[in-house]
């Protein structure tokens, strides 16, 4: 009788292991998905800030159906509506993307498709632009993306009041540890004219300079000897750019880690600034 239980127990653990590593050796397949077939509820946009309230535009677009295994995809399914000029590719580095969690429509306002022609997409109010639109499917950790068709889009943006309010009198300088200048406020010579913007338009200012390197930062002034209508960098804002105000606040902009000459660009229609080497 022993020797038959002995014989019983190792049959059963001999098949409880064996099922084990079957079970073991069972994978889930992505098996494909259908690219989702985006749809517009017009394609000659008609926006202005009279109808600001109104809706621009409505995009729509079918499940991807992502397929495994097992059957239809339970995990959420992400989108992102893509928005570019024409002939850009989607490569322009100013693209607007509007990520969307699992709906399948959008419903987009004069107002806000506006802000996105103007301080997005950077483009010419008062003229007709046109537009490349398609939305993008993917699952959890943006794998396995899947693209739509591209809609061809006709726009024209309107004028807004800038995000940040330009100087005044249009005079803009910078002072700070990142310049030759220090913290001096108001600027003595030679820094009043080496350290004074160049106004390239009402909302548009541009300067090169020579910043220090290290742990230096700066802010800008528009008025000499006045810190209170000064224009401080955000918070999360890096060398190369970012967003600004106006403010008596912190925190500075920052400084390069290497010293070098550089031209800034200050954007108030956008409230943006860019940094770059030359």
């Amino acid at each position: 009788m022993k020797n038959i239980a002995k014989f019983t127990f190792l049959s059963l653990l001999l098949t409880t292991l064996l099922w084990s590593c079957s079970k073991d050796e069972h994978k889930i397949y992505f098996e494909g998905g259908t690219a989702p077939v985006l749809t517009a509820s017009k394609t000659a946009l008609n926006i202005s800030y009279i109808n600001k309230g109104e809706e621009a535009v409505a995009f729509s677009w079918t499940n991807p159906d992502y397929q495994f295994t097992t059957g239809l995809s339970s995990q959420d399914v992400s989108y992102v509506l893509e928005i570019d000029t024409t002939g850009s590719n989607f490569t322009n580095p100013n693209l607007k993307a509007v990520a969307i969690s699992q709906d399948l429509s959008l419903s987009i306002p004069d107002s806000i498709f506006n802000d996105y022609l103007l301080n997005q997409l950077a483009l010419v109010p008062g003229m007709v632009h046109n537009l490349d639109v398609r939305i993008k499917s993917t699952l959890i950790n943006s794998s396995v993306p899947l693209y739509s068709n591209v809609l061809k889009l006709t726009v024209t943006p309107y004028s807004i009041p800038p995000k940040v309010e330009p100087p005044t009198d249009g005079t803009l300088w910078i002072v700070g540890s990142a310049v030759a200048s220090g913290w001096s406020n108001p600027l003595p010579s030679p820094y009043d004219v080496s350290q004074k913007f160049t106004r390239v338009s009402e909302t548009l200012y541009e300067l090169t300079v020579p910043l220090i390197g290290g742990a230096n930062g700066y802010k800008l002034i528009q008025t000499q000897g006045n810190w209170d209508t000064q224009y401080h960098a955000l918070n999360g804002t890096v060398f190369t750019g970012g967003d600004f105000e106006k403010k008596n606040s912190d925190p500075q902009f920052p400084g390069p880690v290497v010293s070098g000459t550089f031209k800034i660009t200050v954007d108030f229609q956008r409230g943006k600034y860019f940094v770059v080497g030359v």
